[in-house]
């Protein structure tokens, strides 16, 4: 047996699936955007955390009062006003609570509410306390003087302040940090006085511009120590375009020798700094520090020691790289985005903030004085009453005992009012002694002249606004402070190269014959006497600093350059330099330089040509190289000697048929690139034969020996006199024996 039913769809809704997604998605991101991400201008709070402030008031957790355990406030806030989780809530709390988040905490917290290193170590609500702060004052005190609207609760049975009347522009003071739907809000929190005395400014002159406000408030203030390098003009543009950035460094001092870091930027965590140059450390990245250290206790919250490796470490560059490399240095998004007075969400400048505060307060304030008005209006209302009783005293006892219903008795024999009647009703009998006239009419004149001061002041605009200046100025004696976040130009941090981090120590490097490059500790080596590999043995050498690039030069008259702090310990045999470079096929490297940039060396072939080049000028970063000297047919590169001074130097050429010519070096050009000139006269007719051996940079007041096989002999400064024919010419023959030279040395000056 089937049975059928049949259902009516007359009353459903029927609409599009495009348009009710839509709209749903709509109204949940106007829901996220107004009701949880971002704050209001008005009183620069989200709902959740108005909601807390206004629950710990109801609590009477005011900044006298005892405190209560965090759950109470919690449960309050979630069961009354703010229906979610509660470790949302709770978080959000405690962000008011910690000092290194909010430049004005509004909670006391009593208990573990964390760390600057680890903000989320807070303890559980349960084992925490809190109560509001004084400054809490400025968004509580005028809420009960009709300042602001109210609104049920989620499920109406309460009611809520819509917004909270804030004395000052808290939106600035404490900052705010939000994502919502499609848009996001980085304000950051600034030195009450200086935002006061802007306030002031603007009243004053509701004309001025951006620039005349930034003379007042200078920058943002964070809850840190911490410089603020941000150059002014782009702080200027930041306050302008309503966004930007914020670049803060930490604060360092030296201490015998040792670097120790006092503040550190806005939410940077010590432990993670000191885990960022940890690393560097591991990485031989950071040779130039020995030791790191964590001082930081309850009397200085921030103390990070870095102990250098030598007081001869530049502290500035090394400073200037941690900065560029950690967290030391630190940029700060800014977004100046706030819910508007008209409900609206928009990034604004720094005058649209304040104008638009100044009238949240100007309302604020003309509702406060309506409602003073009021209640004055009210009382000077009861008293008329109470005086006309008070004049009718024996008329009035005797009608309250005679007639059943008093008040409309009393009501008409004397015009009073239903309140005028209820108030001399209230009366208890011990106070109608003290009804004394006097003392009515006093209060009168006193609350009338009151009523006058408070309707002439409604009556103005212009008043109100003095109202809020004066209350301005107060507040921000009572409740602001110094500012703490210094504003400091400084120059922008640079990371250290690679070169420049390494260790700055004497160093030799070694060529073999076979091209195989290693580098010695030190200027007291012997390379002749380093272990080789088979077949192979030594080829040049050059003393330097591990700080600097050597430069190799190959037998086609091109260049390398490499760090030579990279190149392999001499404890070994070396690396291949052509598994680091990109040589030309068949080519072998025939001598290595190193030094500063401006070190000279000579450069020359056995073809009896050369020149003095700079060292700067052979630097490249290409690993194919770059050409240095032309090579002519069958001609072979000499090794290369270092110049120390041009000036008063010579430079000795030997051939192979054994004739010295000695000249002044300076007769060399000094080139970057090229053939260079003649150096000693090979004879055309034995160009083949007869090549150039060797030559030497001979200082002032050196001997130069020349060694030939196992035979040598030594040149003092009268023999190489001799010698001396000038540049360009042919030189003179050795003594017997030394036809076969070998090589060149200086036996010193």
């Amino acid at each position: 047996m089937q049975s059928t039913m049949s259902f009516d769809f007359d009353d459903v809704e029927r609409r599009p699936l495009k348009e009710f997604a839509e709209k749903a998605y709509l109204d949940y991101s106007m829901y996220v955007i107004l009701d949880r991400a971002l704050p209001h201008v008005g009183d620069g709070l989200k709902p959740v955390q108005r909601r807390i402030v206004y629950a710990m008031s109801e609590l009477g957790l005011t900044g006298g009062a005892k405190f209560k355990k965090s759950a109470r406030t919690v449960g309050d806030v979630l069961g009354k006003f703010h229906p979610h989780g509660e470790s949302a809530c709770y978080e959000a709390m405690v962000l008011l609570a910690q000092p290194f988040a909010s430049r004005y905490p509004l909670i006391d917290g009593q208990g573990n509410w964390g760390t600057a290193d680890d903000p989320k170590s807070f303890a559980a609500m349960r084992y925490t306390e809190a109560r509001l702060t004084r400054f809490a004052e400025i968004l509580l005190r005028e809420l009960r003087e009709g300042t602001v609207d109210w609104e049920s609760n989620f499920d109406g049975t309460l009611d809520e302040p819509v917004l909270l009347p804030a004395r000052l522009p808290h939106v600035l003071l404490n900052g705010a940090a939000g994502i919502a739907v499609g848009m996001a809000t980085d304000v950051p929190p600034h030195n009450a006085r200086e935002i006061a005395r802007a306030c002031v400014r603007l009243l004053d002159d509701p004309d001025a511009s951006v620039a005349e406000l930034c003379e007042h408030v200078r920058g943002p203030d964070f809850p840190t120590e911490a410089e603020i390098v941000t150059p002014r003009e782009e702080l200027m543009a930041m306050y302008e375009g309503g966004s930007g950035s914020v670049r803060m460094r930490a604060r360092f001092e030296r201490d015998d020798g040792a670097i120790v870091v006092t503040a550190l930027p806005y939410q940077v965590s010590g432990s993670k700094v000191l885990e960022q140059i940890a690393q560097q450390m591991l990485a031989k990245k950071l040779p130039m520090v020995e030791d790191l250290r964590d001082e930081s206790d309850h009397e200085s919250p921030t103390r990070l020691v870095i102990v250098p490796r030598s007081n001869r470490v530049d502290v500035d560059r090394l400073m200037s790289h941690l900065f560029a490399t950690t967290d030391l240095e630190r940029t700060f998004r800014v977004n100046m985005t706030v819910v508007g007075l008209d409900n609206r969400p928009g990034q604004s400048d720094l005058k649209a903030i304040l104008g638009e505060w100044l009238e949240f307060r100007i309302t604020t304030v003309r509702r406060r004085i309506e409602h003073r008005l009021d209640r004055v209006s009210d009382r000077l209302h009861i008293l008329d009453g109470l005086l006309a009783a008070f004049l009718n005293i024996d008329e009035v006892i005797a009608i309250i005992r005679r007639e059943d219903r008093p008040r409309p008795v009393l009501m008409s024999r004397f015009g009073l009012t239903d309140v005028q009647a209820e108030a001399i009703l209230n009366l208890r009998l011990r106070n109608l002694a003290k009804l004394e006239e006097v003392k009515i009419r006093a209060e009168q004149s006193e609350l009338s002249a009151e009523r006058e001061s408070l309707e002439a002041i409604l009556e103005s605009r212009r008043r109100i606004a003095g109202v809020v200046r004066e209350e301005l100025i107060e507040d921000a004696e009572r409740y602001g402070d110094e500012r703490r976040s210094p504003l400091v130009e400084r120059d922008a941090a640079q990371a250290l190269g690679e070169t420049d981090l390494a260790p700055v120590e004497p160093v030799t490097v070694v060529l073999s014959e076979r091209g195989w490059v290693r580098a010695a500790k030190g200027h007291d080596i012997e390379p002749r006497g380093l272990s080789y590999r088979p077949g192979d043995g030594y080829r040049a050498m050059a003393r330097g600093r591990s700080n600097q690039l050597a430069v190799f030069l190959d037998s086609t008259g091109r260049v390398y350059c490499m760090p030579s702090h990279t190149l392999a310990s001499a404890r070994g045999q070396g690396e291949p330099l052509a598994g680091r470079i990109n040589p030309p096929d068949g080519a072998t490297f025939e001598g290595v330089m190193i030094g500063p940039a401006d070190r000279l060396y000579v450069v020359a072939t056995d073809a009896g040509y050369g020149f003095i080049v700079r060292l700067e000028d052979l630097w490249s970063r290409n690993r194919a190289g770059k050409s240095c000297i032309s090579i002519g047919q069958d001609a072979k590169l000499l090794v290369p000697r270092p110049v120390d001074d041009p000036e008063v130097a010579q430079l000795a050429a030997v051939s192979s048929a054994g004739r010295l010519l000695v000249h002044p070096l300076a007769d060399l050009p000094q080139l970057a690139r090229g053939k260079g000139v003649k150096i000693i006269q090979i004879p055309k007719a034995r160009a083949r034969e007869e090549r150039v051996v060797d030559i030497e940079v001979v200082p002032p007041r050196a001997s130069l020996t020349v060694h030939a096989g196992k035979r040598h002999i030594t040149l003092k400064p009268s023999d190489l006199a001799h010698h001396a024919l000038g540049r360009g010419r042919a030189g003179k023959m050795l003594p017997r024996g030394f036809q076969r030279v070998d090589r060149l040395a200086i036996q010193g000056a």
